[in-house]
């Protein structure tokens, strides 16, 4: 599997991928289909909390901010 390219030192390598995978929920059937994968999501989230800026200044690189909130909100209040 290649790699996406790793833009900033919070992305993702694939060995940490790996780990993470299994306990990321994937998309429920049905419904409008995603337009971000959770990698993305998960790397936002984590230039968000590593580099301390606003939820609402991540770069033009991850998904809209409203969107990696909400998946960091969701996943906050279910333990994962």
């Amino acid at each position: 599997m290649s790699s996406p390219p790793r833009l900033y030192p919070t992305d993702l390598s694939n060995a940490e991928w790996a780990i993470l995978e299994p306990l990321v929920s994937a998309a429920k059937p049905g419904g409008r289909p995603c337009l971000w994968t959770q990698r993305q999501v998960m790397n936002g989230i984590f230039y968000v909390v590593r580099s301390d800026c606003q939820w609402r200044l991540p770069p033009r690189e991850y998904p809209p901010w409203k969107t990696v909130y909400h998946y960091f909100r969701a996943w906050r209040i279910a333990g994962i």
